[in-house]
């Protein structure tokens, strides 16, 4: 809900795990539980009045669930591609302009998603747009030597832990070493706290897209991020960042 739509023409989009809870993969008892456990814990995850400590057990114990759920699903690797082309995923208008600036110049982008990694991955490929500075940090499905979803591999990153406990031993932010500035963008709280482990940030630009709920959680964003994009659907203003910084270099 960051890079992907929140909503079009009235209906919300799926998020990555949405599109697997709803594909024809998915048995009928499946969506069911699946649905569930999303009217019980996304009230929970967007309540601007519980603290984050609160949260967070509740998270895991939705995560968990949900992907217990998906394993006993039996799902096939070779299914991926086209249970996202029969989706209603859709990347924000100006998806392709906001990747190609950034990899015609080099800068790093680093999708660090509490979704499915391997359905991401996906709708980044078909858009065209998965480029070799595109790095990304998520839940990756693991499979049996005959491509059978039967785990999902650790660790567990959920909306209130994208911080630098889930990237120990990764090195991926040491890489970055030499990089002083970030455009952090994000769709929740959980989101401010991505580049917490880049070594040497003299800059940082937080951007957040409030998507939901936007009266009674305006106030929370416009205390922790520095531009707040209000159901807006697109990455212009990003873009528009971009190519200002981009042309000064």
């Amino acid at each position: 809900m960051t890079l992907s739509r929140f909503g079009c023409n009235g209906r919300r989009c799926p998020t990555s795990h949405n599109i697997l809870d709803t594909s024809r993969v998915i048995s009928e008892d499946g969506k069911k539980k699946l649905k569930d456990l999303l009217h019980y814990y996304y009230p929970i995850e967007i309540d601007p009045n519980r603290t984050l400590e609160e949260k967070r057990p509740l998270m895991v114990e939705w995560w968990t669930k949900a992907h217990e759920l998906l394993v006993q699903q039996k799902i096939h690797k070779s299914d991926i591609a086209q249970i996202v082309r029969e989706s209603e995923a859709m990347l924000r208008d100006g998806f392709k302009e906001f990747f190609d600036q950034l990899h015609k110049n080099n800068v790093p982008l680093f999708i660090f998603s509490a979704g499915v990694g391997d359905i991401l991955e996906e709708i980044i490929r078909q858009a065209n747009v998965f480029y070799s500075n595109v790095n990304v940090v998520s839940n990756y499905m693991g499979f049996s030597d005959d491509g059978v979803l039967t785990h999902f591999k650790g660790p567990l990153i959920h909306t209130y832990n994208k911080n630098n406990t889930v990237l120990q031993g990764t090195g991926y932010f040491q890489q970055l070493s030499t990089r002083t500035s970030i455009i952090l963008l994000g769709d929740s709280m959980g989101d401010l706290t991505m580049a917490d482990g880049v070594p040497r940030v003299e800059n940082i630009l937080k951007i957040g897209f409030l998507n939901d709920k936007v009266e009674e959680r305006r106030r929370k964003y416009l205390d922790s991020y520095d531009i707040v994009l209000e159901s807006d659907e697109t990455l212009e203003v990003v873009n528009g960042i971009l190519r200002y910084i981009l042309a000064e270099t």
